[in-house]
């Protein structure tokens, strides 16, 4: 589910300009991507829509 991230600049930001393998790559939070291409991610909040879009990607609970 795509919650509003252009994955493919990620990618390119983190494989080609940060030089990050992909297991690497992969195991990084969004957050922490930000923090290592400089963005601080504390200066944006959370909106409610964006709230709702990461919940329902990654629920506490799996659906029966």
């Amino acid at each position: 589910m795509n919650v509003g991230f252009d994955w493919p600049a990620l990618m390119r930001a983190g494989l080609h300009g940060l030089g990050l393998t992909p297991d690497v790559f992969w195991a990084l939070t969004p957050a922490e991507l930000e923090v290592m291409l400089g963005r601080n991610a504390a200066e944006k909040p959370m909106l409610s829509d964006g709230l709702a879009a990461l919940m329902a990607a990654y629920p506490d609970k799996k659906k029966d």
